[in-house]
C-alpha cells in the first residue's frame, strides 16, 4: 500500500477534495467549483488538474499515491460507469476509465451517499461496526448501506435509496423522483415542513409558538421547548422514518444506524424520537441496533473516497 491517496466528493456547485495518508489522516482539504457547462464535460479534467497540482505542491510522485476515490450524485456500476447524474449534466460516463486516463492513476467510483456512509464507517461514528446503514436527512433523504465494511451498491448502483421507499398510498403530491408517497416527502428537512404545514392547517385550534416561515430547525427547537404541535409533527415524521428503518433492518440487520445531514444538527432529541419509533416497529431480533449521529459532516465523502481506493 502506497502512503497517499485522494478523495473527491462531486456536488452540483463544488467538488470537495482531500489529500490523505492511507491510514486515514487528512493532510489537506480544499474545494474547486463544479463546471457544469457543456454537460459537465470539463469536470474530470478539473479533478485531474487539481490532483496533479497538489502532487506538485507536496512533492508527490505517482508511485507514492495509491489512487483517487470519488463519490458522485448518481448510480454507479461495478466498473465505475455513472448512469446519469442530472445535477452534473452527465448521461452515461465511464468515469473510472476516463479519469484514470487523465490522471494516470487508479480510480474508484461510487454513489456519493454510499461513499459518505463508507467514510463514516471507516473514520466516523460508524467506526468499529461491521455493518451500518447511514441515513442523511437534508433537502432530501439519502442513504448508504455498508455490510462487511463494504458498500452494498446493488446491480445498478441504486441500493441505499432510502428516501424513495414508498410510505403513503394516498399522497397526491409528486416526489422529485416522479413517484408519490416516498419517505423523502416526509422525513427530509422539506418533508417535515410539509407535515407541519398540513398539521397546522388541519388543527387551527392548536396553540403553538411555531411561526409561519417554518424550517426543520425551528420545528426541532420547538420540540425541545415541548411545544405540543411541534411534538406531534416530530412524532409523525419519526414514526414514518422509524417504520422505514425497521423494514430495512429486516433485510440487512445492521449493527447501527448513523443519522447525518442538516437535520441531524437537532442532536440527540432527533435520535430519541426516531429510535423510539424504530423499536416499536422493528422485528425483535433487530431492535438492539444502535443509533448514532454522524461525525464527519461534509468531509464524509472525501474520507469514503479514500476508503474506496483501499
Amino acid at each position: 500500500m502506497k502512503k497517499y491517496g485522494f478523495g473527491a466528493d462531486v456536488g452540483g456547485t463544488t467538488i470537495k477534495m482531500g489529500l490523505f495518508e492511507m491510514d486515514g489522516t487528512l493532510v489537506e482539504k480544499w474545494e474547486i467549483p463544479t463546471d457544469t457547462t457543456e454537460k459537465g464535460a470539463h469536470i474530470l479534467q478539473d479533478i485531474a488538474a487539481t490532483v496533479h497540482g497538489k502532487m506538485v505542491e507536496n512533492d508527490l510522485t505517482k508511485d507514492m499515491v495509491e489512487g483517487i476515490g470519488i463519490g458522485v450524485p448518481g448510480a454507479v456500476d461495478k466498473d465505475g460507469v455513472v448512469n446519469r447524474a442530472v445535477n452534473l449534466g452527465w448521461d452515461i460516463v465511464p468515469l473510472a476509465e476516463e479519469l484514470g486516463k487523465l490522471s494516470g492513476m487508479k480510480v474508484k467510483v461510487g454513489n456519493d451517499a454510499n461513499v459518505a456512509a463508507l467514510g463514516e464507517n471507516w473514520m466516523g461514528s460508524g467506526k468499529g461496526y461491521n455493518s451500518i446503514v447511514m441515513v442523511t436527512l437534508g433537502t432530501g433523504v439519502g442513504g448508504g448501506i455498508i455490510l462487511g465494511e463494504r458498500i452494498l451498491a446493488g446491480v445498478t448502483g441504486a441500493a441505499g435509496e432510502i428516501g424513495h421507499i414508498h410510505m403513503m398510498d394516498h399522497e397526491e403530491e409528486c416526489c422529485g423522483c416522479g413517484n408519490k408517497g416516498c419517505l423523502e416527502q416526509y422525513a427530509s428537512a422539506n418533508g417535515i415542513v410539509r407535515l407541519a404545514q398540513r398539521y397546522l392547517q388541519n388543527h387551527p385550534e392548536m396553540e403553538t409558538t411555531l411561526g409561519t416561515e417554518l424550517t426543520s430547525k425551528e420545528i426541532w427547537d420547538k420540540v425541545k421547548e415541548n411545544d405540543k404541535a411541534a411534538v406531534e409533527i416530530a412524532e409523525q415524521m419519526s414514526d414514518l422514518l422509524g417504520k422505514a428503518l425497521a423494514a430495512i433492518a429486516c433485510v440487512v440487520n445492521p449493527e447501527a444506524f448513523v443519522i447525518g445531514g442538516g437535520m441531524s444538527k437537532a442532536g440527540e432529541i432527533l435520535l430519541e424520537y426516531v429510535q423510539k419509533a424504530y423499536v416499536k416497529n422493528a422485528f425483535h431480533a433487530s431492535r438492539n441496533a444502535q443509533f448514532k449521529l454522524a461525525q464527519l459532516g461534509n468531509n464524509a465523502g472525501i474520507y469514503g473516497g479514500v476508503k474506496l481506493v483501499l
